[in-house]
C-alpha cells in the first residue's frame, strides 16, 4: 500500500478554504499533510485525525512566531517558499485569522509579495519587447531581436504565476472590503 498520495491544489489564491478543507477531508481518512509540492500537496498515510488547517503568510518566521502559533493550539505542518506556513488544529480552536481585519491583512501582504514578482516580470517585459523593436528598426542585430521574442513568450508564461495570484487578492480584498 502506498504511503505517499499527490493531490492537486486549486491554487492558494484561488481555493484557499476549498484546499484547506480538502486536507482535513484527508486527515479523517488518514491522509496527513506532510508537505506542499509544485501544483499540490504531499500526503502521508498514518491514522485517522479529526483536524482542520489554516494558513498563513510570513516571511523570515523565526521561533517566536511558531511558539504564539503552538499557544493558541495550532502545530506547525510545513512551510514552502520561506513565506508560506500550513497549520493544523482540532476543530473548535480559535481560527487563526477571526477579523476581518487581520484577513485582509494577509491577503495585502501575500498580494504585495507576489505584485513585486509579477512587476519585476512585466519591467524585463518591457525592455524586451524594445529590444525586439529595435532589432526591427535595425538599431540591433537581427539575432537580439530574435532572442528577445523567445525570452518575450518564455516571461508571458511566466507572468502567469505571479500575475494570476495578484488579481485573485486584489478581488479577495475589494470583497472583503465591501463587507
Amino acid at each position: 500500500m502506498k504511503k505517499t498520495k499527490y493531490i492537486l491544489s486549486g491554487g492558494i489564491a484561488f481555493t484557499e478554504q476549498e484546499d484547506l478543507q480538502k486536507l482535513s477531508d484527508y486527515a479523517k481518512k488518514g491522509w496527513l499533510l506532510d508537505r506542499m509540492v509544485f501544483f499540490g500537496y504531499a500526503l502521508k498515510k498514518g491514522e485517522p485525525q479529526d483536524l482542520i488547517y489554516s494558513l498563513d503568510f510570513q516571511k523570515h518566521a523565526d521561533d517566536e512566531y511558531f511558539m504564539l502559533f503552538e499557544e493558541a493550539g495550532w502545530q506547525h505542518v510545513c512551510t514552502t517558499g520561506h513565506a508560506t506556513h500550513i497549520f493544523s488544529a482540532s476543530p473548535g480552536t480559535k481560527p487563526i485569522y477571526s477579523d476581518i481585519e487581520t484577513i485582509i491583512d494577509k491577503y495585502k501582504r501575500e498580494k504585495h509579495f507576489v505584485g513585486k514578482a509579477a512587476l519585476s516580470i512585466l519591467v524585463a517585459m518591457v525592455f524586451l519587447l524594445l529590444f525586439d523593436v529595435m532589432s526591427l528598426y535595425g538599431w540591433l542585430p537581427e539575432a537580439v531581436g530574435t532572442i528577445s521574442e523567445i525570452l518575450l513568450a518564455i516571461s508571458t508564461v511566466i507572468l502567469v504565476f505571479p500575475g494570476l495570484p495578484y488579481l485573485a487578492y486584489q478581488r479577495k480584498l475589494k470583497k472583503l472590503s465591501n463587507t
